[in-house]
Order: C-alpha cells, then sequence, then structure tokens
C-alpha cells in the first residue's frame, strides 16, 4: 500500500512531468537552506528552544513533585483516616489536572510555544514567500517546488536550484557549506 507522501509525490512529479509538456518553467527552493542565512531566523529558533527547555523543565519539576507526593501518601497512607486519604489523594490528582493543563496550555495544539513560533517566525516565511514570488516573477516561472517539504525529489537538476537566487534578494550572501549534504 502506498503511503499518502508518495501518492502525493506521484501526483506532483506527474503535474510537473506533464506541465513540461507544454513547455512551462519551474524550479525549487530549498527553504532549509535559505532560512538558515537568516540571522533573524536563527535567533528565534534558539529563542524558542530556550522557552521549550524552559517550559519543559517547569513540567518536569511539577510532575516530580507530584510523584513525591504520591510516595509520601503510599508511605503514609495505612496511617491516615478514610477522610484524610480522600483528602491527599483529591490534592494529588488535582496536582496531575493542573500539571497536565499547563503542559497543554505550553505545548498543546496551538499552545504558547505555537504561539510564539507564529509570532517570531512567521514575518521570517512572509519576506520568504516574497522573494520567492518576486524570483518567480522576474524569471518567468511557473511553477516553484520546495525542496524541503513532503514532496519526495527523485531527482533534481542543480540548475533549476533557485535558493541562491532567493537569499540574496533578502539580501544574504548565499553560503555552501550550510547546504544539506
Amino acid at each position: 500500500m502506498m503511503s499518502m507522501k508518495k501518492i502525493i509525490g506521484v501526483v506532483v512529479l506527474s503535474v510537473v512531468a506533464s506541465s513540461a509538456t507544454f513547455a512551462q518553467r519551474f524550479a525549487y527552493v530549498d527553504t532549509e537552506y535559505i532560512l538558515k542565512h537568516i540571522p533573524e531566523y536563527l535567533a528565534a529558533q534558539k529563542q524558542l528552544d530556550a522557552l521549550s527547555v524552559q517550559w519543559q523543565e517547569e513540567v518536569d519539576s511539577r510532575f516530580a513533585d507530584i510523584e513525591k507526593l504520591y510516595k509520601s501518601y503510599q508511605e503514609d497512607q495505612v496511617l491516615l483516616s478514610e477522610e484524610m486519604r480522600r483528602k491527599r489523594e483529591d490534592e494529588i490528582v488535582l496536582k496531575e489536572q493542573e500539571a497536565r493543563e499547563f503542559q497543554r496550555q505550553k505545548f498543546g495544539f496551538e499552545g504558547d510555544l505555537f504561539q510564539e513560533r507564529v509570532k517570531l517566525v512567521k514575518p521570517i516565511q512572509d519576506r520568504v514567500a516574497q522573494a520567492i514570488q518576486t524570483i518567480a516573477t522576474d524569471q518567468s516561472l511557473d511553477i516553484v517546488l520546495d525542496k524541503g517539504s513532503e514532496v519526495t525529489f527523485l531527482y533534481a537538476n542543480p540548475k533549476l536550484d533557485k535558493s541562491n537566487d532567493i537569499i540574496t534578494k533578502l539580501g544574504y550572501k548565499p553560503d555552501p557549506s550550510l547546504a544539506d549534504k
């Protein structure tokens, strides 16, 4: 059974192959390579990584505290009245719920980390997209594919790679050492 990625790749390659017969011009870019040239992007990534580590440490700390509470509860359980047991169990359950909610708030779908990524990275991605659009228009390209996306490149002629043009358009100097080998 073919995976969805392969099916999409075959469809894209079919479209590209059929559009080549209609004399459409296409090129590709490597957005990962382009983004490695942008200091603001690298700074944003460092900032996001630091936030992620900070929040993960907080999550780990909360769950470690819960583990201590649970062990203490287990040690004291036989000495506690039914009411005290229930109170301590409720406290542990509440702390677990709070820790999970904190984790979801920071790392969940559209959580704080996602929102921060959008705030820091989206303007940079928009600049790259605008530069790609400008290069495509200037060079009369009909299709521009992203080498770093889900589409599988079985072969790509390096002459069609416009990544360095995009980097130059953004005001940076291409550095081949940043390319994936």
